[in-house]
């Protein structure tokens, strides 16, 4: 199969779903003159024309309320918003209308919007380019949440995102935009809501996604040499989150850890160790590990940024006190 950027499948995405529905269109900052800050909208103005491509003001409040406007007007926008941290600005837009306007009208409307959120720990940013907020809103109903950890799961979740007549917040990892991967051509949807067992053991389960999945998977070899072995799952979806799997294989493994970038307090990680509390305690050999980072904003000298990050070897050297 083909290797390609994860930033290709995502350009890949965009254009075949665009072909496909006259109705899916881009708007945001410096998506037609730029072809977006990390080049993953390169070549869609000069195949698809300023009209369907926007650029838009330096206003994420005006991006996402003309989305949901244009949804509810039976379009069906792809909104980036440059970084992830700047969703804040339009929360209102988000939390308030986006989510619960479905909900409020009892079913009589959709509200099809995919937010696309560049996130993480990337090129020394520091604290305001940063983020990781994914947990922000799988706290919202009316909200779904994805986060690819790899170019095929890139492609195939935003074209699922796209057809879906619910909003989505998309989360792409700044850092994966180079790395390649297989990804299948032509047709490829990834289903919203399914997580993906990407390494079976039988000894710990480890549940991530987006990039943090790289170090799972180091943490993964290391303990191998010891003679545990590590059964590894990719999210993919955040929300709505996979549980059943989850709790399949922590029935089989008897022991479950957490890992992601973002602050280990209030994260991801607490609700999937909260799940298995109520679901699963009677099958656990030893207490849920949640691995993250330190709660404090990232800092932008090198060396603490070097330090709040997790790597594999602090998921391994974890893993091993649980035996």
């Amino acid at each position: 199969m083909r290797e390609i950027t994860f930033s290709q499948a995502t350009l890949e995405a965009m254009s075949e779903e665009m072909e496909r529905d006259s109705r899916v269109f881009v708007m945001g900052e410096d998506i037609a003159r730029q072809g977006g800050i990390f080049g993953q909208f390169k070549g869609l103005p000069d195949k698809f024309g300023t009209d369907r491509v926007l650029d838009t003001p330096i206003s994420e409040t005006a991006i996402i309320g003309a989305a949901v406007g244009a949804a509810l007007a039976g379009m069906r926008p792809v909104a980036d918003m440059h970084f992830a941290d700047f969703i804040g600005v339009c929360m209102d837009e988000i939390f308030n209308q986006m989510a619960k306007i479905r909900y409020m009208f009892g079913g009589q409307t959709t509200v099809p919007v995919v937010v696309r959120a560049p996130d993480g720990i990337a090129s020394r940013a520091a604290a305001q380019h940063s983020q990781s907020v994914e947990a922000w809103f799988a706290h919202i109903p009316g909200i779904k949440v994805v986060a690819p950890s790899n170019p095929a799961d890139a492609k195939g979740l935003l074209k699922s995102a796209i057809r879906d007549d619910n909003p989505i917040i998309y989360f792409e990892n700044k850092i994966l935009y180079k790395q390649k991967g297989p990804v299948p051509e032509g047709e490829h949807l990834v289903p919203i809501g399914k997580a993906n067992v990407i390494r079976e053991g039988k000894d710990v389960t480890v549940v991530s996604y987006s990039i943090m999945i790289q170090q799972v998977l180091k943490a993964a070899d290391i303990l191998e040499k010891d003679g545990i072995s590590v059964e590894v799952i990719d999210l993919r979806t955040i929300s709505p989150i996979d549980k059943e799997t989850i709790l399949e294989s922590v029935k089989k493994t008897h022991r479950l850890a957490i890992a992601h970038e973002a602050v280990k307090s209030f994260g991801v990680g607490a609700e999937i160790a909260a799940m298995a509390a109520e679901e699963a305690i009677g099958y656990l050999d030893a207490p849920v590990l949640r691995f993250g980072a330190p709660f404090t904003p990232v800092p932008f000298a090198p060396t603490l940024e070097d330090a709040y990050k997790v790597y594999g070897e602090d998921i391994a050297k974890g893993i091993r006190k649980m035996f």
